[in-house]
């Protein structure tokens, strides 16, 4: 059965017709030729197909989900970000720009994925949400992102080139103000 949605991708607005078991990974990829959103696993699993998604009427960047998981049709009407709608070119993210200043990229196939989910994570800390690690569980404040946390609220997302402390490092400068720098 098929079904007309409108999604709005890195700010632009598309309507298609897609089968209601369309995963919004599929969506993005061969309905609309948004590659930045990987293939890996297409199980959960890998985090290579992490895209920020907010619902109609949500501000910001939206929340990171694995868009291998997720139908389309369940999200009619929101806003998808993919690393791409994060910033390119000469107007890097500065996790993109953290992410290369501190090599925590070889091969660079799980690199979107990463990014989505290191943006998403950083404004789970920000509004107090715990982690599996989180020392202080009063909710009151931001979380104190050490390595240890860090790793834990990014184990989603896999590398298999192995750059896990250049991703720490990255996403540790942005989250304390150090960007880029080494």
């Amino acid at each position: 059965m098929d079904s007309t949605i409108s999604l709005t991708v890195d700010g632009r607005r598309h309507e298609l017709t897609v089968d209601t078991r369309t995963t919004v990974l599929d969506a993005l990829r061969d309905r609309l030729g948004v590659t930045s959103a990987k293939k890996g696993c297409d199980h959960g699993q890998c985090g290579a197909c992490t895209v920020l998604l907010a619902a109609p009427g949500e501000q910001g960047p939206g929340r990171r989900v694995l868009s291998c998981l997720s139908l389309a049709v369940a999200h009619d009407d929101a806003a998808v970000t993919t690393a791409d709608g994060l910033g390119t070119g000469a107007d890097l993210h500065p996790l993109a720009e953290a992410f290369v200043a501190h090599d925590a990229y070889q091969c660079g196939y799980c690199t979107p994925g990463q990014i989505c989910s290191a943006v998403g994570m950083l404004d789970e800390a920000r509004a107090g949400h715990p982690s599996a690690v989180t020392a202080d569980l009063s909710g009151d404040g931001p979380a104190v992102l050490d390595r240890a946390e860090i790793a834990e609220r990014l184990s989603g997302n896999l590398c298999r080139c192995a750059a896990y402390s250049g991703i720490v490092d990255a996403v540790g400068a942005v989250a304390t103000g150090t960007g880029a720098s080494r």
